[in-house]
């Protein structure tokens, strides 16, 4: 997987950036801009794969099918070989996030029967009613965690009364998110990680195996019985029901969680947007899409050459990666002006914050009305609430995937 590059594009045996120094992690976009004005497109031989940088290049590499998923490539150049029977990456490699055609033909088509944008509209009442739920036990308290106490619990009941999970067994989600998208990153787990990441696909796969078998024998009106059935007319392997729905689940919260909490933390940094906010309620949908811009949950996305491929001056090699910083494309300032501003008026707001191609993310609407009702919720329930540590908050660990760890606020 040997690098060629044209003696005039940017070239490095130092790594580029260290996704795991804890100053990256707090703010990223410095780091960003700093890359994209080396160039759109460079050779990071430290971590043997190309890095872009800018909006265009992301959204042409991620819409071009001479680029996709090659998962157990991909885990290789991270790790060397014969990681791939380690039963996190075996069942991560398995979902349709991670396959190309014609399995991921088959897989998401079969997921997106019942995971359908109708069924997804339909749940607004729900979220908006499971919102206020959770303010009218939040509100005379005074203060709350953002993210414990709302932020999180908020998409994982979403997702698990999508899925059918019996609330008695919904304490086995509560803390998974963290060892699930460490697997994301492109530094390497360490061993206590992979440990970690192994017990929670096996102990999670366990259980949703058991479900699969009492719905088998008492279907209900839900996406695990619905999956159950259109994967045994279309010939879903069991291990590959396994991963997707582990797949909805995650992805179903993770995105949602990191969305509320990465928009708030922004929005309170600057209260011109906020007060604009709080003024007009409407402006809300176009303010979930400035915040996934903003500061996107989702920073990075991987793709593999199928073939030889050139870009501008670079020509990036068949079986070499390319890790399309999307958090750095969203705030590329050649597509969005005042890149570093939150703007509740931009015309044309596309961000790249969920990816794009055949493998654009299924769940972006649930994203989107899970967002706008939580945002309106707080915004219109708790209009005088303050943010504590606003100016150090604590951040995952992850680059892949970027959240907090907390949030305090008191009102």
């Amino acid at each position: 997987m040997s690098a060629t590059v044209r003696d005039d594009v940017v070239k490095t045996a130092s790594p580029l950036f260290n996704p795991r120094d804890p100053e990256f992690i707090r703010n990223p976009y410095p780091t960003y801009h700093r890359l994209r004005r080396q160039g759109s497109l460079q050779w990071n031989a430290a971590g043997n794969h190309w890095i872009a940088t800018s909006h265009a290049v992301c959204a042409s590499i991620l819409k071009d099918r001479r680029f996709g998923r090659r998962y157990e490539a991909m885990v290789e150049n991270i790790y060397g070989r014969g990681m791939m029977g380690e039963t996190c990456f075996r069942l991560l490699g398995m979902t349709m996030l991670m396959q190309e055609p014609p399995a991921h033909t088959r897989q998401r088509g079969l997921v997106s029967q019942v995971f359908s944008a109708r069924r997804v509209g339909l749940l607004r009442p729900r979220v908006r009613a499971l919102v206020s739920e959770l303010l009218d036990g939040l509100e005379p308290r005074g203060t709350m965690d953002v993210i414990r106490d709302f932020a999180h619990i908020l998409p994982v009941t979403v997702i698990c009364d999508m899925l059918g999970v019996p609330e008695e067994d919904r304490w086995l989600f509560a803390d998974s998110a963290t060892i699930s998208t460490r697997m994301l990153d492109p530094v390497p787990m360490n061993a206590l990680e992979l440990h970690e990441a192994n017990a929670m696909f096996e102990e999670q796969g366990a259980y949703f195996t058991d479900l699969f078998e009492r719905r088998r024998r008492d279907p209900g009106d839900d996406l695990i019985s619905a999956l159950i059935k259109v994967g045994d007319e279309g010939g879903l392997t069991t291990d590959e029901l396994l991963a997707n729905v582990w797949l909805l689940f995650a992805a179903g919260h993770e995105t949602t969680r990191n969305l509320i909490g990465n928009g708030l933390l922004a929005l309170h940094a600057q209260r011109n947007a906020l007060r604009r906010l709080q003024a007009d309620p409407t402006l809300i949908p176009a303010a979930v899409i400035e915040l996934l811009r903003y500061d996107s949950p989702v920073q990075y996305v991987g793709r593999l050459a199928f073939e030889d491929v050139q870009i501008g001056e670079a020509t990036i090699r068949k079986n070499q990666i390319v890790l399309c910083l999307v958090g750095a494309g969203n705030r590329d300032p050649a597509v969005f002006p005042d890149p570093d501003q939150i703007r509740l008026d931009r015309l044309d707001n596309k961000p790249l914050s969920f990816g794009g191609g055949i493998h654009h993310c299924l769940g972006a609407q649930l994203t989107q009305i899970e967002g706008q009702e939580a945002l309106a919720g707080i915004l219109g329930r708790l209009p005088g609430m303050r943010l504590r540590d606003a100016d150090h908050p604590s951040w995952q660990p992850n680059f892949a995937i970027r959240g907090l760890r907390t949030l305090p606020a008191s009102w």
